[in-house]
This record gives structure tokens, C-alpha cells and sequence, in this order.
């Protein structure tokens, strides 16, 4: 059969891959989206997947999934909905045809729908299509057994050979939307370097299933294509969050001249960025996978002691236990970044869920006057100019950072223009200088930014102690003079206080807005693509956005007074609301809060925002 089918051109599609925990729905989706990334194409990715280690296969609460929002100019979020639902078995069309829009096209495996998978998903009759009432376009095919005539040759056995029958989906959307299969077969030989033989089998199977579409297009009226209206020339690659921000501390540490150390214990989300720098020992990296969180903060702390861009990753339950070493470093004045991959909490809460609920935790969860400096950011991509900022900050300043990212923009990846380092402002530590051996203490500051002087230890005349109780602003002997404490404690406010950092911009009708979104950190894409819809109806609305969150950018109140409404949204109870409350006098803001463990809709922001 020859492919007349007609190419239809979109500027936005949305693609979710669904299956059992074990169907590989992960990788699809990031093949995929590299793919359509390379080819220039802006994508947001949001990655679905269950805590479990294993569900029981074919179970309802099993189920995984990668949502890929593709646009030909940008795309904010990875979308409400979806165009495109691939279900691997029935328990995946049963939960995630939720998340379909009811013209969208749907990829089933029908050998994955045999009486037994319609019993684990509990389907009351033979026929999950009709039960469920679905009325769109299905494209219904033996994709298991295909995968196994495919491989038939291979000396594969049936588990092997059925492991790949998620790039058999991969070929059939590649199909659907006129994708070069180059790109994913380049992608798939990296990825199984030392294993080309399964390598090789999962190319073949990618092409069987792009073959299956260009010969059958069973129920497909047309083909697609996204074409990229990017003006901006440079290499792009796909990449996650956590990557972006192991990228990100490996280019300060580059910047800085220092070595990198990350002493961390594996969490979910932020396992990732301990498995990504623990491959760059070429660039001069340590990474230490530490028996516990609190060792892993207190090994960093000695890291910094001892001269280097020190790090420590973790998620929210880690921040807790790493709490007493952050402090540590607090009176200590030495620099070090902490980054909080948020998950759902509380306790252990939701693993794999994504919130934004340990902002109140990293500004205020520590004993004593503790000011430390907090960052947030935004998108994936953004998670490495925060982490440059954030190291650039504990360098130049003595003092811990955190930095938050969440789970979402943490696991979902965007296209990125790969930065040229030396564009990237430089990063000096205030060290000491030769002409103040002798006349050195610990604790001496530069009078107009009240940052103490490093002295890394080794060099010459200047050794010293440091410690956890309280010390002599002058000499850096222990002290309990009441009086000293409270230099000390009004000293190491004002050195956060003065840290300079941007104004937060304000985006959309900002000098008429009848009303203004705010929000900080992963909330971005969904909040800027709600006031694009707002403004498209003829709302005048506006958005300001907070990176920066301690210290607060100086235009924080002129900002948030100069708006008739102002409405603060957030994944939490009003943590950021109360926040800014405190921080700007008669500011009452109307508050959007939601803790479900999954991304804003950008269909409910817009409704709740028009009865503002």
C-alpha cells in the first residue's frame, strides 16, 4: 500500500506514553523528545511514575507515564491534556484516558488487552474501548507479537524481546508526526553502547513500528508536522533538570577555579544529579555517596573548610536530618550549596509526586537566627543558571545557599542552547591577601559587604579554627559575651541583606494589569501560559515571578503595591503568601493553593484567576 496520507502542519502536540512500570514509558517519551529537541522543535516534559519499585504488571496503581508537550514556537508546560494517548495494556487506557482530550489519537497494544489484563484493570466486560465510552480515533494493534516476529531471528528470548516493544510505540508516533528516525537510532546506540546487540534490537524493532504506520495508517486521516520557527542559532540538546544543574555546578566550580565536591545520600528526586557528577572525575569532580544525609552536609562542610565548591543534594525529609551541619556552616561562614529537589511531603509523603512545601523549612528550619540565602528555579533549563547563581553566592558571599527545584522541573526536560562559559560572570572569593598576615582573625570582614575573608587552610600565616559556638567578632576566640552574640547575630543578617540580586521582572500588561500573578520556582510555565489565555480574552493581566526569594529582590514592594490585585499561587497552603506578608508591610494578597502532588492545570488557574 503506498502512504498518500496527508501532512498536516501544527504549532503544538501533545504525546503521554503509558504502560506497566517495567514497559520502558520513560525512555520512550525521552527518545521522543529528543527527537523532536534536535530538530529544533521547544518541548516540556513531565514524567508520571508510581513510588513503587515494582507494582504488580497490569495493576491500576502500576501504571507509568511521560507526558511531551512539542511546539514549533515556546511551550511553557507539558499541557493539561494530550493529543496523543499510547497505552501499552489496560490499565493504562483505563487511568490515563483521563488525561486525553477528546479528539486525541490513541495507540493501544491489543495483545495487552487479553481477559486476564481486562480482570487486573478491572473491566467489567470484554470490550474496554466501548465500556469506557470512548469515542476517538484508536489505532489498535497486535504490537507484542509484532515485536516478537520482528525479533524472531535475534536469539532473544520472549521476556528480551518483549522489553521492546516500547520503541515499536516510539517508531509509530515518529510515524505519526514525520520524525527522522536517525535521531532516535543514534540516541538508542549511545545509550546501549556496551550492549549493541540489544542496541541493534531495538533499532530494528523502532523502524518496524514506523514501517507498520507508513503501510497501514489504519484510522489516520493525516500525518503531522511541527515545524521549528527558532531564530536562534547554537547547539541544542534535550535536557532534565537535575542534569542542568550538575551542569550547573561543574561550570561555577570551572569558573571559580575550584574543585567540585558533592557529598550526598541517594533520595528521590535528586538521586540524579549525584549519578550525573559522579561520571565527570575528568573535570576534577568528587562525589561521595555518604552513609546518611547528615554526613553527607557535614562531609561537604569539611570540603568547604578545606577550600572547595562544596555541594550537597537532597530532597525535603533530607533537609530535616542535614539541618544541624547546615547551621554549622551558618556560624561557621563558609560557602555551601544545598540543593532540595521537593518532593510531596509530609515524612515521607509522595517519592515521585512534586510540591513546593519546604520553602518555609530552608528559610526558617534551623535553631537560632539563621538567614541563609534561598533561590528557586523555574524550568529545567533554569535549573543551571541557578545553580551558577547559587555557587557564585556561597562563594562570594561565606555564607550556605539553598536552591529549590521541585521534582517536576527536576525529572522534566526542555531544549537547551548549550551556554558559552565565558559570557557567565566571573566568581571571586573573597580570600585573604598577603598584606594581612599577622593582623588576620577569623571573623574579619569587608566593612561594606560584612563578608568574612577566606583563608583556605595550608596557607601560610594564617591558620586558624572554626566551630560551631559562638566567636569574638574581633579576635575569633570563643565568646558568650551577650553583647558579642548580638553583633555577630545582627552581622551575619546584614551580609544575606546585602547580597544584590535582579529585580524580579514583570511580564504581560505590566504598567495597566488589572491583575497580577505571582508565583516562584517550577510554577512558572503554567502561571505564564494561564496569563497568555487570560490576556488572549482581553484580560488585562500581568506576572512576577521570584527566583530570588531570600533576599528578596529590592523591587519587591513597589511591584506587588502597584497592582489592584495581586494573586499569589503555589503548590502548598500559602507558604510564599505568608512570606512575602511578612516581608511587605500591608500587603494582603488573594491566595491559589494546591497540593496534589501534581503540576497546576492551566484550565483551573484561568478559571480561578477570572473570579479574581
Amino acid at each position: 500500500m503506498t502512504n498518500d496520507v496527508m501532512v498536516k502542519e501544527l504549532e503544538q502536540v501533545v504525546v503521554r506514553f503509558s504502560g506497566d512500570s517495567g514497559d520502558g514509558m520513560q525512555l520512550a517519551g525521552n527518545i521522543f523528545s529528543t527527537v523532536s529537541a534536535t530538530v529544533g522543535n521547544d518541548i516540556s516534559t513531565f514524567p508520571d511514575y508510581p513510588a513503587d519499585i515494582r507494582a504488580p504488571q497490569g495493576s491500576l496503581t502500576g501504571v507509568s507515564g511521560f507526558q511531551v508537550h512539542i511546539g514549533a514556537d515556546k511551550v511553557y508546560t507539558p499541557g493539561d491534556q494530550c493529543d496523543v494517548l499510547v497505552a501499552m495494556n489496560a490499565a493504562a487506557l483505563k487511568t490515563q484516558y483521563k488525561f486525553a482530550k477528546k479528539t486525541a489519537c490513541i495507540i493501544i497494544d491489543t495483545d495487552a488487552f487479553q481477559k486476564a489484563d481486562l480482570e487486573k484493570a478491572q473491566f467489567a466486560t470484554d470490550n474496554p474501548i466501548e465500556e469506557m465510552g470512548i469515542q476517538n480515533d484508536v489505532i489498535a494493534a497486535p504490537i507484542s507479537q509484532m515485536v516478537r516476529d520482528c525479533l524472531a531471528d535475534s536469539g532473544m528470548d520472549n521476556k528480551a524481546m518483549l522489553k521492546c516493544r516500547n520503541m515499536f510505540a516510539v517508531g509509530l508516533v515518529c510515524w505519526l508526526f514525520n520524525r527522522d528516525l536517525s535521531i532516535a537510532e543514534n540516541f538508542i546506540r549511545e545509550k546501549f553502547a556496551k550492549k549493541p546487540a540489544i542496541a541493534e534490537a531495538n533499532i530494528k524493532v523502532i523502524r518496524a513500528g514506523y514501517d507498520y504506520g507508513h503501510n497501514t495508517h489504519s484510522s489516520v486521516a493525516h500525518t503531522y508536522r511541527i515545524e521549528s520557527k527558532s531564530t536562534v542559532p547554537g547547539k541544542y540538546m534535550d535536557i532534565t533538570g537535575n542534569k542542568a544543574t550538575a551542569y550547573g555546578f561543574m561550570a561555577a566550580a570551572e569558573k571559580a577555579g575550584l574543585r567540585l565536591y558533592l557529598g550526598s545520600y541517594p533520595i528521590t528526586p535528586a538521586t540524579d544529579v549525584l549519578h550525573e557528577l559522579s561520571k565527570h572525575k575528568s573535570m576534577g569532580v568528587v562525589t561521595v555517596q555518604c552513609e546518611d544525609e547528615i554526613s553527607g552536609c557535614a562531609s561537604a562542610v569539611g570540603a568547604s573548610f578545606a577550600g572547595a565548591l562544596a555541594v550537597t543534594s537532597t530532597s525535603g525529609p533530607g533537609v530535616c536530618l542535614k539541618s544541624e551541619a547546615m547551621n554549622l556552616a551558618v556560624i561557621m561562614e563558609l560557602p555551601l550549596v544545598v540543593l532540595d529537589v521537593q518532593r510531596g511531603g509530609p515524612a515521607t509523603g509522595l517519592p515521585t509526586k512534586s510540591e513546593q512545601t519546604d520553602l518555609l523549612q530552608v528559610l526558617f528550619g534551623r535553631n537560632g537566627e539563621s538567614p541563609m540565602p534561598v533561590l528557586a528555579a523555574t524550568s529545567p533549563t533554569d535549573c543551571f543558571e541557578c545553580a551558577y547563581a547559587a555557587s557564585k553566592i556561597a562563594l562570594e558571599h561565606m555564607t550556605p545557599v539553598v536552591l529549590l527545584t521541585d521534582a517536576f522541573v527536576a525529572n522534566g526536560s526542555a531544549a537547551w542552547k548549550l551556554p558559552k562559559l565565558a559570557e557567565y560572570p566571573a566568581i571571586n572569593p573573597p580570600y585573604v591577601t598577603e598584606d594581612m598576615k599577622g593582623n588576620w582573625a577569623p571573623y574579619q570582614r569587608n566593612p561594606e559587604t560584612a563578608v568574612r575573608y577566606w583563608a583556605v587552610p595550608g596557607t601560610e600565616g594564617f591558620q586558624h579554627i572554626l566551630g560551631g559556638l559562638e566567636k569574638d567578632s574581633k579576635t575569633g576566640a570563643i565568646s558568650t559575651d551577650p553583647e558579642n552574640h548580638d553583633l555577630m547575630t545582627h552581622l551575619r543578617a546584614e551580609k544575606i541583606a546585602k547580597i544584590e540580586v535582579p529585580d524580579v521582572e514583570v511580564e504581560g500588561d505590566k504598567e495597566d494589569a488589572e491583575l497580577l500573578i505571582v508565583g516562584f520556582g517550577g510554577t512558572y510555565g503554567h502561571l505564564h501560559a494561564a496569563m497568555d489565555e487570560l490576556r488572549a480574552e482581553g484580560k488585562k493581566v500581568a506576572l512576577a515571578h521570584f527566583r530570588y526569594i531570600n533576599p528578596l529582590p529590592k523591587n519587591t514592594a513597589e511591584v506587588l503595591k502597584k497592582y489592584p490585585k495581586v494573586v499569589v499561587a503555589e503548590q502548598n497552603m500559602g507558604q510564599f503568601a505568608g512570606y512575602l506578608r511578612m516581608k511587605v508591610d500591608g500587603f494582603v494578597p488573594a491566595q491559589f493553593n494546591q497540593v496534589k502532588g501534581q503540576p497546576f492545570l492551566v484550565n483551573e488557574l484561568v478559571e480561578a484567576f477570572k473570579k479574581i
